[in-house]
């Protein structure tokens, strides 16, 4: 909603004038602004928007996840550079229902800008390896899926990859 230049503005605007409460001996409004502030640094770092398109797609509702990242309309200048991983990173999850080659491309920028969760990173390669077995590129998806297995530290994508393995083997 906010500018993330913006953010930072009124995060220190709000800390400065906590200070001044703090000052002239009233501590309780002075916490509370300190509180109020730590939102906005918060907000700076994890777009609100995006959260809510996670949460959204949580609940498999990929239109109610659209229409919150159709929200943000420049994500070079509103979003710092992981969450313009993750802007991509939704917006391929969501295209790769219908358009692979859309979804590749949106992947592929995503990995590049960088995503912060492992887990998340591992999703998009096997996602993008996904892709390159349906264009029969037997090659790039053993890498990719080779690499979404090292970054899988917790399992929870080892069912998927080892069916996409065996899907490969057909190929």
């Amino acid at each position: 909603m906010f500018n993330k230049n913006l953010k930072l503005v009124l995060a220190g605007a709000i800390f400065a004038f906590a200070i001044y409460q703090f000052i002239e001996g009233q501590i309780g409004n002075g916490i509370f602004l300190i509180l109020l502030a730590a939102i906005f640094v918060f907000l700076y770092f994890k777009n609100e928007l995006i959260l809510l398109a996670f949460l959204r797609l949580r609940k498999q509702d990929f239109d109610g996840a659209k229409k919150w990242l159709d929200k943000i309309k420049k994500p070079e200048s509103a979003l710092v550079q992981k969450q313009q991983g993750y802007y991509w990173y939704l917006h391929g999850l969501m295209v790769s229902q219908k358009n692979m080659t859309k979804a590749e491309k949106y992947f592929k920028r995503a990995i590049k800008l960088g995503l912060s969760m492992s887990q998340d990173l591992a999703m998009a390669k096997l996602n993008l390896a996904g892709i390159a077995m349906t264009k029969r590129r037997k090659r790039e998806a053993q890498i990719l899926l080779k690499e979404a297995k090292t970054l899988d530290k917790h399992n929870m994508l080892a069912d998927q990859i080892k069916m996409m393995k065996q899907q490969m083997k057909r190929i």
